[in-house]
């Protein structure tokens, strides 16, 4: 039975969101929107896809999956946008962005210079925790940042996905011709884009790892309909302001207390906030957030806090 609930974990939070007692009817009711944050949700994970196969066809999946996926933006960041000459004075502050379906957790960091890349000591084999990140550089705070590869889900954390640059150096980089990048250019300019190593070179990037989605480029949201197509889950996301400000932000899901969010949800979080451009980072069990000495958020990982190649820290 605890088997059972635990692969239909998914199910059950849906369920306790919208205290409807039928499966049934949240998949093939009036409520489209509910059906397609199952689909969704169940068709971004390697272990649960299954729960969208079994009620619908292909066809209809993949009709779900268009109608709620994002733009993919073929434009690069325009650094103009942003203040490089940040006046701002040196602040941090911890918000708390819950709503009645998750916890959320949002670093504001006045100067973007304070923004750097940590990294596992044993980069390529093992990965370290966000607080032994942070411990590491001597940071006062700071989230998981990019992907990495999880042979059997045993959250190892050694091996990353895409490139990892830390103080102008690439660290890693795995063969692709070109790489999702998240990073901040010497001039402190959050910059996301597909980019070659030569081109990463002639962005002057200073700290930078891979993930996607970009949910906001330039100012322009990257979700105008539906809810961004990777359905519900804990979630990581970085973004920046006009005036230089970054935004890291945190959302636990997968549990009673806190079910998760869409990249939607994430969007309006970094607009309401003001960001020009914002990424989504690794998320999911990976999600977590220190500062100032403390666990701020609750992991979901079974394993306890995940071992991570990369964080974004506040130095």
């Amino acid at each position: 039975m605890a088997k059972f609930l635990k692969n239909f974990f998914l199910v059950l939070m849906l369920l306790f969101l919208t205290g409807i007692a039928s499966l049934a009817f949240v998949l093939y009711g009036p409520f489209t929107g509910l059906r397609d944050l199952y689909v969704t949700s169940a068709m971004t994970t390697m272990q649960h896809q299954y729960l969208a196969k079994i009620f619908f066809s292909a066809d209809k999946i993949a009709e779900i999956m268009r109608k709620n996926a994002l733009t993919e933006f073929l434009f690069p960041t325009n650094v103009d946008l942003i203040e490089e000459e940040n006046q701002l004075p040196d602040h941090i502050q911890l918000i708390d962005v819950s709503t009645s379906t998750f916890k959320g957790y949002l670093l504001l960091v006045s100067r973007p210079e304070r923004i750097k890349v940590g990294t596992s000591e044993h980069l390529g084999s093992k990965g370290m925790k966000l607080q032994e990140i942070i411990e590491k550089y001597h940071a006062v705070g700071g989230v998981n940042a990019g992907g990495f590869i999880d042979p059997g889900g045993h959250g190892t954390g050694g091996v990353p996905e895409g490139i990892i640059i830390e103080d102008g150096e690439i660290l890693y980089a795995d063969k692709s011709s070109k790489y999702n990048v998240i990073g901040f250019t010497k001039q402190n300019v959050l910059v996301l884009g597909k980019y070659t190593l030569k081109e990463i070179k002639k962005l002057d990037i200073r700290d930078a790892v891979s993930f996607r989605p970009f949910i906001i480029v330039n100012g322009v949201p990257a979700i105008t309909t539906g809810n961004g197509g990777w359905g519900i889950a804990p979630r990581t996301a970085i973004g920046q302001t006009k005036d230089g400000t970054v935004l890291l932000l945190v959302i636990d899901g997968r549990q009673v207390s806190s079910i998760g969010a869409t990249l939607k949800d994430v969007q309006d979080i970094m607009l309401e906030y003001g960001a020009v451009n914002a990424a989504n980072l690794d998320g999911g069990s990976s999600s977590t957030m220190y500062y100032e000495e403390k666990l701020i958020n609750s992991p979901s990982s079974q394993y306890g806090e995940r071992r991570l190649p990369s964080a974004f820290i506040i130095q």
